[in-house]
């Protein structure tokens, strides 16, 4: 498409953020920050609703504005191999450039009244207050951080200049040239890959499933980010033996095996509340196909599983890790981490002994 990228640094304006990756076309702007490409007129939002046409240029009205803060535990995103039993700062503004019909943080991802709902807080000031807080990281999750681009980054060069590390929660529905921009900023991602049919994304999400297959290659191949992936289990949707095979073997092809797999519990919610609750049975069996198609750490979420929630040595089969809900109750494991049977490294980013956050969350106010 003819025209020209924006990609000057941006400076808020307390309403709004002028954003990068924009290009004119015929008196419109098409937004570069996702597959969706939204042409847009003057005064028009995205399908993602918090971006916008605004004096010719993409504007991102949620610069600045959370819908909350919560510490968490780190289990909690998911990520079982990321500074175990530490706590993260958690937070996310209004928006979602997928319009899922199984979502599970809607009132705020489908959110319209964007300043009604938020509270303002810069970059630093949410980096200070992780410090202050004694986590060791921060989340930007609940909706996509894709979709506040530019606070995102602001937030986790803000975190990094003061030793914290940052996580994104998110779908991966990203353009390539934004991605890699947004992902050299980040230390751990869960990514959520919601199905392996194209009908799934098309019919269920408004999205585009190899769009997120070339995320997840992205991520593993050319960055140093931590990985894990997310798959929630929706009866009669996404689930059958022949999908989950398909699935993890291409996980296993394409990423490895080392790439931990958590499998979710649905329950009925926003406009998919026809199906009933993920049976545990299911869970179990996503687990097993996964296991026995390479995958070595594979878990259970969303429901109360010992064995789903453990971490296992790769080698010698130990539990490396035990988990309560959250809670780690036991830890088998060098600082190094490596197991303290058999010397194999367990995979991810270790630092020393696990936390002791556990199950506890904890809102909490950024002036």
């Amino acid at each position: 498409m003819p025209g020209e990228d924006n990609n000057s640094r941006p400076e808020p304006d307390g309403a709004a953020l002028v954003a990068r990756y924009c290009r004119r076309d015929d008196g419109h702007v098409v937004c570069g920050l996702c597959p969706r490409a939204c042409r847009l007129r003057e005064g028009q939002r995205g399908v993602c609703f918090v971006r916008a046409c605004q004096a010719g240029q993409i504007a991102l009205a949620s610069y600045g504005r959370s819908t909350g803060f919560c510490i968490d535990p780190i289990e909690k995103k998911p990520l079982f191999h990321f500074l175990p039993g530490t706590s993260v700062l958690s937070f996310g503004t209004a928006g979602c450039n997928l319009t899922c019909k199984f979502c599970q943080n809607w009132e705020t991802s489908r959110a319209r009244d964007v300043e009604r709902m938020s509270e303002a807080a810069t970059p630093e000031a949410i980096a200070a207050a992780a410090v202050r807080s004694g986590c060791r990281s921060v989340a930007m999750t609940y909706n996509d951080p894709v979709v506040f681009f530019e606070y995102a980054i602001d937030v986790a060069d803000a975190c990094h200049r003061v030793g914290v590390r940052t996580v994104a929660v998110t779908a991966g529905y990203m353009m390539p040239l934004p991605r890699a921009e947004f992902y050299r900023r980040f230390d751990a991602a869960n990514v959520d890959l919601k199905a392996f049919t194209q009908r799934f994304y098309r019919d269920l999400c408004g999205g585009d499933l190899h769009a997120v297959l070339d995320t997840l290659v992205y991520l593993r191949a050319q960055t140093g980010v931590w990985l894990e992936i997310t798959t929630l289990l929706i009866p009669g949707e996404n689930d059958s033996d022949a999908e989950l095979d398909e699935m993890t073997r291409w996980l296993t092809a394409n990423l490895g095996a080392e790439v931990p797999l958590h499998f979710s519990a649905f329950h009925p919610d926003f406009r998919l509340r026809d199906r009933p609750p993920t049976p545990l049975a299911t869970l179990r069996r996503a687990r097993t196909i996964a296991l026995g198609n390479g995958l070595r750490h594979v878990y259970i979420g969303n429901v109360h599983d010992d064995e789903g929630a453990s971490t296992f040595c790769a080698s010698c089969g130990q539990r490396l890790i035990g988990r309560a809900g959250y809670e780690i109750t036991a830890w088998q494991m060098a600082e190094t981490g490596t197991c303290k049977s058999c010397g194999a490294t367990c995979v991810g980013r270790f630092d020393g002994p696990p936390g002791t956050w556990g199950n506890r969350r904890l809102p909490i106010t950024i002036a």
